[in-house]
């Protein structure tokens, strides 16, 4: 049988391999992988489902075709247990899915049987086209799936969930998908007007759906400045009554500033739940840090071995997660720099591969050990200059970036080195 028409017919489908949900930047699978278990097994709406056919897709990306059946196994069960009175709308992206799976499995006979069994589901909506079908559930499981790969993903899921609201205004599920998308998008706009959206919506969901913790965390964060006693005694309901590990971590950010205490034993209690989060130890890791930033002499070597021992096994759960690699190499720059290097170079390697916010990471710490233990002020300076221009979406890696050439502008045209001080301001754009 020829794949050829096939292909067209595949194309036409609403499902993760069709929706371009990975333009904006590369996706880490392996935490991706983590981060929709906890939501599969956590989740405050019936969404369980459109999870697992995104676990399928990211286990296909891996290469990994029998889990990723497997996982599509499990949405489709867990599509009939949520929603068992309109299960043949729920699932047409699953069986979607399903088609594209076994496409690259070469079985097109399972292809033919699943591209059958989507556009029989068209048919019975009604659909102008016979694969696909414009119905606020699909809109719906889109919007979940972008929000699932990551928050910079806001403003296109509130597209999708704002398109299912106009075929089901009523739906408190969507309205909810909607507030926690203008909540994503705004942590990454840090608009004015964004959060005022967001904080409105996300209200609206708290008042309809009291006991719904995830929106009382988001709310928690909108309000952090604006009301912060508020954020704290929603914070403070979240840590008592949810076990939902990622909830607890988020729940430890708003204590960390004031109670490094209160924050640790928050991520000790989330760690007991989801040992191998590498993100918990990430940030206890952090949290260590901290307090070094404040420990007496004496107590400096035992939180330093605490902090490299959570980052450790940070990188021991998700062997690619940079940040944690950095923030290894850095506790260990003072003591083993020659070990620290090393890693630093093997992070190197890694730079083309790695998304533009981790490269702007590796740059600016390699910049850093460059100027402050080995004195290469000129070679900082050229790691500095490549990690600015790597992206100008101003997150904080860039922001620190920005920082240092001003800082060492400053330091050149207080050494009267007037050339190399403009020549960092046209790399400014001042």
């Amino acid at each position: 049988m020829s794949s050829r028409p096939l292909r067209q017919k595949l194309q036409a489908l609403q499902c993760h391999f069709t929706w371009d949900f990975e333009a904006k930047d590369k996706v880490d699978v392996k935490h991706n992988l983590q981060a929709l278990a906890l939501k599969v097994e956590h989740t405050e709406y019936r969404n369980r489902g459109v999870y697992l056919a995104t676990k399928a897709y990211l286990y296909h990306l891996q290469g990994c075709y029998k889990e990723a059946l497997a996982s599509l196994e499990k949405a489709e069960e867990a599509l009939k247990q949520d929603h068992p009175t309109n299960f043949s709308r729920q699932v047409l992206v699953t069986y979607g899915d399903y088609a594209w799976v076994y496409y690259r499995l070469v079985n097109y006979e399972m292809v033919e049987l699943y591209l059958g069994r989507v556009h029989q589901i068209c048919q019975s909506l009604s659909s102008p086209e016979p694969y696909s079908a414009q119905i606020p559930e699909v809109h719906a499981q889109k919007g979940w799936s972008l929000l699932a790969v990551g928050l910079r993903n806001g403003e296109e899921a509130q597209k999708c969930f704002q398109m299912a609201l106009r075929g089901d205004a009523s739906s408190q599920e969507f309205q909810a998908g909607l507030a926690i998308s203008a909540f994503a998008h705004w942590t990454h706009s840090c608009s004015d007007d964004d959060q005022k959206e967001a904080t409105g919506l996300m209200e609206n969901v708290v008042h309809h759906e009291p006991a719904n913790m995830e929106a009382k965390m988001c709310l928690a964060g909108l309000l952090k400045y604006k009301d912060p006693c508020r954020s704290k005694a929603l914070t403070e309901e979240v840590a008592q009554n949810s076990l939902n590990p990622e909830l607890l971590r988020r729940a430890h950010m708003v204590y960390r500033p004031q109670s490094l205490h209160r924050a640790n034993s928050l991520l000790q209690q989330a760690i007991t739940l989801a040992p191998d989060y590498h993100l918990l130890h990430s940030d206890l890791g952090k949290c260590y840090k901290m307090q070094l930033e404040r420990a007496a002499l004496e107590e400096r070597e035992e939180i330093q071995a605490a902090a490299i021992e959570s980052f450790q096994r940070a990188v021991e759960t998700d062997p690619r997660s940079i940040f944690s690699r950095l923030e290894l190499a850095q506790l260990h720059g003072e003591q083993a720099p020659l070990h620290a290097e090393e890693m630093y170079q093997n992070l190197l390697e890694e730079l083309p591969m790695a998304s533009k916010r981790c490269q702007q990471a590796i740059y600016l710490h390699w910049g850093d050990f460059l100027l402050h233990r080995k004195g290469l002020r000129q070679e900082a300076l050229e790691m500095y200059k490549a990690g600015f221009l790597v992206s100008d979406v101003p997150v904080f890696e860039w922001k620190q970036l920005r920082k240092r050439l001003m800082n060492l502008a400053q330091v050149f045209k207080q050494d009267s080195q007037m050339d190399e001080a403009e020549a960092i301001y046209r790399v400014l754009g001042l």
